[in-house]
C-alpha cells in the first residue's frame, strides 16, 4: 500500500472517531423546547404532589446502655449474661426494635385512638372483587374469626408503627439514638421518650423476673440437695457401724505397720536360716571327721573349744618337755600321757557339743520362717481386707462431701439472689430525651422541586438524543454524503403552503426571481451545467424514493432555470400520477406523452408552449394501463432522439425509483438523473435503496435534490450549514424582512 493510501485511510478513521460536539448542541437546540415543557410540567406535577403531602417531624432520644453495671455480689452465672463483646449492643438494639416493646408502647400511649393513626383509609381497589366468580384460593379460606382479623388487624397496625421507628448506634460510644417519625411533632418527641422509657422497665423487668425464676429455682433445688446429703451421710455411717471401722483412715495404716513387722522379722529369720544352712552343710560334708569338724566356722568361732584348745597345747608342750628327759614308760611322761588323752576327750566332746548346737539352731531357724511365712501371709489378707474396706469407705465420704459441697453452694447463691433481688439497677438511661420539633424532617420540597427539575430535564435530554438515535430520516447535507454516499447538488427550501396555492413550489421560481428558493434552483442549476462541460447532459431525469417527495416541482423548476439560457422541453413521463395539469394550469384531457407513444397523436399536437415559463411542455397525456411498456418502446426513444436534435435541453419528470422500474427503463435514454429526496421525511434506508437500484443499472446519476428543508429550523439548529448560507444572502424569511 502507497503512503498516500495509508494517510487517507488514516484520516477517514480519525474522521470516523471524532466526536462532533455541535451535532450533540444542535440536537439539543432543535429539541430545546420540548425538553423545557417536559421539565415545566414534571416541575408543575412535582409541586402539586410535595404541597399535598403532610410534614413528618422527627423526633430523637439519645440513650445510653452500659456494658456493666455494678453487682453487690457476682450473680452473672444465675442471670446467664455475657455482657463483654459487642453482641450485647446488638442484640439491645434489636430489643428496642422488638415487636414486644412496640406493642407495650402502643399500649401505653393508646396510639390507636391518635388521631394520626385512626383515619380513615382512602380509596382502595380489590380486583378480586370484581371477578363473576370466586378463584379457588378464595373459596378456601371460609368464614372469617373476628378475633383473628381484629388480631392481624392490631399486627398490621404494629408493623406500620415500626416502619417509623429508627434505632441508630452511635459509633465507638455506648449511646444510641430512638428516632420517631410522625405528622404530629408532640407525638413524634412522646414516642420516643416512651420507646426509651419503655425499654428501661422492660430491662428492669426482666431482670427482677430472671430473679424470681432463680430464686424459686433454687429454692426447690435446696430441698432435694439436703435430702441428697443427709441420704449420702447416713449410708456412710451405716457402712462404718457395719464394717466395724475406726480410726480416720479405718485402720489402713495399722495394718500396714504389721504387715512390715513382720515382713522385717521374715527377713531376718531367712538370714539367720541361711547362715545356719551353711554351717549344716559343712558338718554333713565333714562325715563326722574331728580334725574336719574343727574347720567349721562355728566351732572355730567358740569360745569354749578355743579354750580346750588351749588346754591341749598347753599338755602337749608339757609332754615334750618331758620327753626329754624321761623315757615313755616314766611315771611322768605316762601321767602326762593321761592328761593328754583327758584333754583330747574333752576338746572332741566339746566340738561335738558345738556340732549339735549348730544343728539345733538350723532346725529352730527353719521352723521360724514357716511360721513368720504364714504370719506374713495371713497380714497380707488382712491388709488386702483392710484396703478394700477404705476405698469403698472413701467413695461414700466423697459422695458425702460432694453432696456437702454442692448444697453449700445453693445455700450460698440462693443468699446472694434473694440479697440483690432489691438492689437491680437498670443498664441504660435516657441522656437527652427527645425534644418537639420544630421543622419537619420531610418532605424536603425545595429539593425534591429541584431534584425533579434537574431529572426531568436530564431525562427530556435523554428522550431527545433517543430521538435523534431513533430518527433515520434524511437531514442535512452530511447525511446525503455520509449516508447515502452521493453527491449533494444542492438544497430546496420548503415553502409556506396556503389554501389558495397548495404547492408554492410549483411556480416559486418564476412568480418570485429573487427568492431564495429561485437562487436555490439556480445553484443546482449551475453545478448541472458545471459537471458536464465537455459533454452536456441535453435529456435530464428527475424521480425520487417515493411520491410526495417533490420531484415534479423540481423538474418544473429545473425546466423553468435552464429555459433562461436554453431552449428547453419538459417531458410528464410520470404517467400513472401525472401533476403538470396542475401544476401548469393545463387541460388535463390534452394530449400528450401517452397519445403520442400509443400512436394516437402526433408529436407536434403533443408539444405545448408555456410562455411564462419560456419553454416547451410535453404532458403525460391520457393515463395509460401499461406506462413502463410505452417508456421502454423503440417509437419513444426515437421520438427522444429527434427532440435532442431540436431543444438544448430535455428535462424528463419521471415516476419514483421505489415504487416502479420506469426510472430504470429510462436511464439508458438520458444523460443524466437528479435525485430527489424530501427533508426530514424520507428514511436513508429507502433513498439508498432506490439509488442503489439506479446504480445497479448503471444509471447515470449526477446528485442528490434535498427538497423542502425547513430554513428556519435549519438556522436555529444547524447554524452555517443551512441557515448561514441562506441569511447570508438573504433568503430567509427574517433576512428578507430585515432587508
Amino acid at each position: 500500500m502507497s503512503t498516500e493510501n495509508q494517510n487517507s485511510t488514516v484520516g477517514r478513521l480519525m474522521d470516523e472517531e471524532v466526536i462532533d460536539l455541535r451535532q450533540y448542541w444542535r440536537t439539543l437546540m432543535r429539541n430545546k423546547w420540548g425538553i423545557l415543557g417536559f421539565g415545566f410540567v414534571v416541575t408543575v406535577l412535582t409541586i402539586l404532589v410535595v404541597f399535598s403531602m403532610k410534614p413528618v417531624y422527627r423526633a430523637t432520644a439519645t440513650l445510653m446502655i452500659e456494658s456493666q453495671q455494678a453487682n453487690v455480689v457476682s450473680i452473672e452465672e444465675v442471670y446467664g449474661l455475657d455482657k463483654s463483646n459487642s453482641e450485647y449492643y446488638l442484640t439491645q438494639f434489636e430489643i428496642i426494635k422488638s415487636r414486644k416493646l412496640a406493642e407495650k408502647v402502643v399500649n401505653k400511649l393508646n396510639l390507636q385512638e391518635h388521631p394520626e393513626f385512626n383515619q380513615e383509609p382512602g380509596f382502595s381497589f380489590n380486583w378480586r372483587e370484581m371477578l363473576p366468580f370466586e378463584l379457588p384460593g378464595d373459596a378456601d379460606k371460609g368464614p372469617v374469626d373476628e378475633k383473628a382479623a381484629q388480631q392481624a388487624e392490631f399486627n398490621k397496625f404494629i408493623d406500620a408503627f415500626r416502619t417509623r421507628v429508627t434505632v441508630s448506634p452511635v459509633r465507638k460510644t455506648q449511646l444510641v439514638k430512638i428516632t420517631f417519625e410522625a405528622n404530629d411533632p408532640r407525638l413524634a418527641a412522646e414516642v420516643a421518650n416512651a420507646i426509651g422509657n419503655a425499654y428501661i422497665e422492660g430491662n428492669l423487668e426482666a431482670k427482677l423476673e430472671v430473679t424470681l425464676q432463680a430464686s424459686g429455682w433454687l429454692s426447690e433445688r435446696l430441698g432435694s440437695l439436703l435430702a441428697d446429703k443427709k441420704a449420702a451421710e447416713a449410708k456412710y455411717q451405716a457402712f462404718l457401724d457395719a464394717e466395724d471401722v475406726a480410726g480416720e483412715d479405718g485402720g489402713s495404716s495399722i495394718a500396714n505397720k504389721q504387715l512390715e513387722l513382720v515382713s522385717n522379722k521374715l527377713i531376718d529369720s531367712q538370714k539367720d536360716r541361711l547362715r545356719l544352712e551353711s554351717l549344716n552343710d559343712q558338718i554333713i560334708a565333714a562325715k563326722g571327721s574331728v580334725s574336719r569338724l574343727e574347720l567349721v566356722p562355728g566351732v572355730l568361732q567358740d569360745r569354749t573349744v578355743q579354750e580346750f584348745k588351749r588346754s591341749l597345747l598347753e599338755v602337749q608342750l608339757k609332754k615334750s618337755e618331758l620327753a626329754k628327759r624321761y623315757g615313755a614308760k616314766h611315771p611322768k611322761m605316762e601321767a602326762v600321757q593321761s592328761e593328754l588323752n583327758r584333754a583330747y576327750g574333752a576338746l572332741n566332746s566339746q566340738i561335738r557339743s558345738v556340732i549339735n548346737g549348730i544343728k539345733s539352731d538350723y532346725k529352730a531357724a527353719l521352723a521360724s520362717e514357716k511360721s513368720l511365712q504364714k504370719t506374713l501371709e495371713s497380714n497380707r489378707t488382712s491388709v488386702k481386707d483392710v484396703q478394700r474396706l477404705e476405698f469403698k469407705r472413701k467413695e461414700l465420704k466423697q459422695e458425702v462431701d460432694a453432696k456437702t459441697a454442692i448444697y453449700e453452694t445453693f445455700v450460698q447463691r440462693f443468699n446472694e439472689t434473694n440479697a440483690t433481688g432489691d438492689l437491680n439497677t437498670a443498664n441504660a438511661r435516657i441522656v437527652d430525651p427527645a425534644i418537639v420539633p420544630v421543622l419537619p424532617a420531610k418532605p424536603k420540597k425545595k429539593l425534591i422541586v429541584v431534584a425533579a427539575f434537574i431529572a426531568s430535564l436530564m431525562a427530556g435530554v435523554v428522550f431527545a438524543f433517543l430521538l435523534e438515535a431513533l430518527n433515520n430520516t434524511v437531514q442535512t447535507a452530511e447525511d446525503v454524503e455520509n449516508k447515502l454516499a452521493s453527491t449533494l447538488l444542492g438544497i430546496l427550501p420548503l415553502l409556506k403552503a396556503s389554501k389558495d396555492n397548495p404547492d408554492p413550489a410549483y411556480r416559486e421560481f418564476i412568480g418570485d426571481m429573487s427568492s431564495g428558493f429561485a437562487e436555490s434552483v439556480r445553484t443546482i442549476r449551475t453545478g448541472i451545467v458545471l459537471s458536464s462541460l465537455d459533454n452536456p447532459h441535453k435529456v435530464l431525469a428527475v424521480t425520487s424514493t417515493m411520491p410526495g417527495e417533490g420531484k415534479t416541482s423540481v423538474a418544473l423548476s429545473m425546466a423553468f432555470a435552464l429555459g433562461q439560457m436554453e431552449k428547453v422541453l419538459l417531458i410528464g413521463a410520470d404517467m400513472r400520477r401525472p401533476a403538470f395539469h396542475k401544476a401548469l394550469g393545463m387541460d388535463k384531457n390534452a394530449v400528450g406523452l401517452s397519445n403520442f407513444v400509443a400512436g394516437t397523436a402526433k408529436l407536434e399536437e403533443c408539444i405545448q408552449r408555456h410562455e411564462s415559463g419560456g419553454i416547451d411542455v410535453i404532458g403525460s397525456g391520457t393515463i395509460p394501463p401499461n406506462p413502463l411498456e410505452l417508456l421502454s418502446s423503440k417509437r419513444f426513444a426515437k421520438a427522444l432522439a429527434a427532440l435532442e436534435e431540436k431543444y438544448d435541453r430535455i428535462v424528463i419528470d419521471t415516476a419514483p425509483s421505489q415504487s416502479v422500474s420506469d426510472a430504470m427503463v429510462l436511464s439508458p435514454l438520458v444523460g443524466g438523473m437528479i435525485y430527489v429526496v424530501k427533508a426530514d421525511s424520507t428514511t436513508y434506508q429507502q433513498a439508498k435503496a432506490g439509488i442503489k437500484r439506479l446504480k445497479d443499472v448503471n444509471a447515470p446519476l449526477i446528485g442528490v435534490v434535498l427538497n423542502q428543508v425547513n430554513t428556519k429550523k435549519a438556522s436555529k439548529y444547524y447554524g452555517a450549514e443551512y441557515g448561514g448560507y441562506y441569511d447570508t444572502y438573504g433568503y430567509t424569511e427574517e433576512s428578507k424582512n430585515a432587508a
